[in-house]
């Protein structure tokens, strides 16, 4: 079993980031990404209240589906896709080792 699991993210720029995100401390890939220091806001804290925090999931991982507070959330955001996500709502887990995002444009 892992430890740690690596996330691929590409920033509004088009600049890919290589993470490290640890397994053994329950977070999510907003956490994940403040931790690094990029670009994500996460004004709600991670409560799926704001959509600061959307991304593209550009990988073919298998992530839970979208709650209904995800799902309303998203409903009101710009920018949206069908592959839009809530980095806040993704937690970290073997399942999504190597996954691969795109930070969506900041509004």
């Amino acid at each position: 079993m892992l430890k740690d699991i690596t996330i691929h993210l590409i920033d509004r720029e088009g600049i890919s980031h290589t993470l490290s995100a640890p397994l053994d401390m329950q977070l999510n890939l907003m956490e994940i990404c403040k931790a690094h220091e990029l670009p994500v806001e996460g004004t709600c804290g991670g409560m799926a209240m704001c959509a600061s925090c959307q991304c593209y999931i550009e990988s073919s991982h298998s992530i839970l589906e979208r709650s209904a507070d995800e799902e309303a959330m998203l409903s009101e955001a710009f920018y949206v896709k069908d592959n839009s996500r809530l980095g806040c709502q993704i937690q970290m887990s073997n399942a999504i080792d190597g996954l691969i995002v795109r930070l969506a444009p900041s509004e």
